[in-house]
C-alpha cells in the first residue's frame, strides 16, 4: 500500500489536462501523477492541429463563442463557452513561458492558421506536431518540480469509494484509486485528499480510431461506478481524414490541411473519378465542421464501394506544403506518397468522444473528492461536436480550474481514512487469455458496424444486445482471475460501449455528431443526455 503521506493529492492520467493540474497544484502540496504507459504515452502527444485563441486583430471572444456553439449544434452550455473561450489568451501564454516554440510569421507574431468551424484564423500551433511540442514542455517543467512524483506504467482499476474504507461513512466520495503496477504485477493503493481525473477519451472502443492504444474510457468507466453521472456519450467525434494503408494505423491528417486549400475527391475507383464533392454537401466546402465532412465521405465511400477517398492538397506550392507539414510530408513519403505531386488516401476514423464525466465549471463531479478534466469529461464546452482545436484548450483551462478549486477549498478536504487493500485471496491467474483478446476484437467491430458515423435503432438494439451478452462474460472472468492490464482495459471497453449505446438509443433526433436515419430531424429544444447510475 502507498501512504498517502507521499501525496496531498492523486491525479491519474499525464496529459495536457493531468500535468496542467500538477503544475498549478504543485505550488503548495505534494502531487502524484499515475499514466498509464509512459509519461508522454496519451493523446496530447498525438495532436497534429493547435489551439484556438482569439489573437488575430479583428477577431473577437464573441465570434470564437459563436463559432463554437454553432458547430456544438445547440447542446453546449454557453456558460463553459464563455469561460474557455475567454481564458484561451492566457492559457496559450502560460505555455509560451514554459517554453513551447509556437510557429512563427516572419514579423515575429504568431502564426495563426485556420481550420473547418472557425470564422477567423486563430489556431497556434508548432508546425504540425503541436501535441507534441506542448506535452514535452509540460513534462520537463512537472519532472522538474520536487512537488510533482510522475509515476508510470501504472492501470488505475477503480476509484476508491466509501464501500472500499475499513468504516464506511454513507458519503458520496472519493478518497484516491487503486491500480496495478505493470513492473511488479501487483495492485497498489493511492490514498488522496483530492483525485482529479484526466484519463482521456473511448476512442479505443472502435475499430477505426485516431487514438492511441490506451484511450479506453477507464476514467470514464471508473467514474460511472464510483457513482458519477455521465453525459451525452453518443456524440463520438469520427475525424474525416485518416490515412488509409494497410501498414500503418491511426496516422491523422490534420484538418488544417484542408483549411489550406486541401480538396476532398473521388479517387479513380470512383465512375466520377477526380470529381471535388464536398461542395455537393455544404457551401463551405472542405471548411464545413467535422461531422459534415466525415458522413459525406462516408456517403460516398458507401455509394461507390470505395475504401477510401482522395484528399488533394498538390495544387499548392511544393514549398508552402512541406513548411506547413513537415512531419507529415516526411511520413507520407516514407510510405512512398508525395503530397506534393499527388493525393493522399484517406478514410474516416473515431476522433474524439464529446461526452463524458459531467463536472461544473470548477472541474468537480457529483462525488465529493473527485474532479475531471479534459476528454474524459463534459464539460459543456463541444455540445454535440466539438470545433476543431478547443480540445487542448479545455485541457489547460479545466487543468487550472480544477486545481485552484481544490487550492481554494483545500481546508474542507479531511485526510483519507483507512481504506482496505486490494483483495485477490480469491481470485488465480488466467490460463484463458485468448478471451480477453476475442472480446476486445468483437466490441470494438460491432460498435464500428452499429454505432458509427450513421445509425439506425435496429443497429443500435443489436449492439445493446451484443453489450448485455459480453457483460455477463466478462463480469464472470473478472470474478474469477487476477487483474491485467488487458482485462482491466476490456472492463471499462464494454462498460463504455454500453453507455454509447444506451445515449444514443435515448436521443430521437439527429444533433451534432449523432446521425440517425429513423429520426433525421433535430428537435426544436436541445437536451442532454444524461445517464444515472
Amino acid at each position: 500500500m502507498t501512504s498517502s503521506a507521499d501525496h496531498d493529492i492523486l491525479i491519474i492520467g499525464s496529459g495536457a489536462a493531468g500535468l496542467t493540474a500538477a503544475i498549478t497544484l504543485a505550488e503548495r502540496f505534494k502531487v502524484l501523477v499515475l499514466a498509464k504507459g509512459a509519461i508522454s504515452g496519451g493523446s496530447t502527444a498525438w495532436a497534429q492541429g493547435g489551439i484556438a485563441a482569439v489573437l488575430e486583430p479583428g477577431d473577437t471572444f464573441e465570434s470564437h463563442i459563436e463559432d463554437t456553439l454553432v458547430a456544438g449544434a445547440g447542446l453546449n452550455r454557453r456558460e463553459t463557452v464563455e469561460f474557455v473561450v475567454e481564458n484561451a489568451p492566457r492559457a496559450i501564454q502560460r505555455l509560451i513561458d514554459l517554453g513551447v516554440p509556437f510557429t512563427l510569421e516572419d514579423g515575429g507574431d504568431l502564426h495563426l492558421t485556420r481550420e473547418g468551424g472557425h470564422s477567423h484564423r486563430r489556431i497556434v500551433h508548432v508546425d504540425d506536431a503541436t501535441g507534441w511540442a506542448v506535452q514535452d514542455a509540460l513534462e520537463k517543467a512537472a519532472e522538474a518540480n520536487p512537488n510533482i512524483t510522475l509515476k508510470p506504467d501504472m492501470v488505475a482499476i477503480d476509484l476508491i469509494a466509501d464501500r472500499n474504507l475499513e468504516q464506511p461513512s454513507g458519503k458520496a466520495r472519493v478518497w484516491g484509486a487503486y491500480a496495478f503496477n505493470r513492473a511488479t504485477g501487483h495492485v497498489e493503493t493511492f490514498a488522496a485528499r483530492a483525485t482529479i481525473l484526466a484519463t482521456g477519451g473511448a476512442g479505443r472502443t472502435y475499430l477505426f480510431s485516431t487514438a492511441p492504444r490506451g484511450a479506453t474510457g477507464d476514467g470514464i468507466a471508473m467514474a460511472w461506478r464510483a457513482g458519477c453521472r455521465v453525459t451525452n456519450m453518443e456524440f463520438m467525434q469520427f475525424h474525416p481524414t485518416c490515412l488509409y494503408n494497410p501498414q500503418v494505423k491511426n496516422f491523422l491528417i490534420t484538418e488544417a490541411v484542408r483549411g489550406e486549400g486541401g480538396q476532398l475527391k473521388l479517387p479513380p475507383e470512383a465512375p466520377d473519378a477526380g470529381h471535388r464533392f464536398m461542395p455537393d454537401f455544404d457551401k463551405r466546402a472542405e471548411l464545413a465542421p467535422r461531422d459534415i465532412v466525415a458522413r459525406a465521405i462516408d456517403h460516398e465511400i458507401k455509394r461507390f464501394g470505395l475504401d477510401y477517398v482522395h484528399l488533394d492538397i498538390s495544387h499548392r506550392d511544393a514549398e508552402f506544403v512541406k513548411g506547413h507539414f513537415p512531419n507529415i510530408y516526411e511520413r507520407l513519403l516514407g510510405l512512398g506518397i508525395d503530397m506534393t505531386n499527388g493525393p493522399i488516401p484517406v478514410v474516416p476514423a473515431q476522433h474524439y468522444t464529446c461526452g463524458g464525466v459531467r463536472i461544473d465549471l470548477d472541474g468537480r463531479t457529483d462525488l465529493a473528492g473527485l474532479y475531471a478534466a479534459g476528454e474524459v469529461s463534459e464539460s459543456g464546452l463541444h455540445g454535440a461536436n466539438r470545433l476543431a482545436s478547443n480540445s487542448l484548450l479545455e485541457c489547460f483551462v479545466f487543468g487550472e480550474a480544477a486545481a485552484n478549486h481544490i487550492a481554494l477549498c483545500w481546508d474542507d478536504f479531511p485526510p483519507p481514512p483507512t481504506v482496505r487493500p486490494w483483495d485477490e485471496s480469491r481470485v488465480t491467474d488466467s490460463d484463458e487469455e485468448v478471451v480477453v483478446q476475442h472480446n476486445w476484437r468483437e466490441i470494438r467491430r460491432f460498435m464500428w458496424d452499429y454505432v458509427g458515423i450513421v445509425r439506425t435503432t435496429k443497429r443500435l438494439e443489436r449492439a445493446r444486445h451484443r453489450v448485455e451478452m459480453l457483460r455477463n462474460e466478462i463480469d464472470e472472468y473478472y470474478g474469477n482471475f487476477r487483474v491485467t492490464p488487458d482485462l482491466i482495459e476490456l472492463r471499462n471497453l464494454l462498460e463504455v460501449a454500453g453507455l454509447i449505446v444506451a445515449s444514443a438509443l435515448a436521443r430521437k433526433e439527429s444533433r451534432g455528431l449523432h446521425y440517425t436515419t429513423d429520426y433525421p430531424d433535430t428537435l426544436p429544444k436541445a437536451e442532454d443526455t444524461v445517464l444515472t447510475p
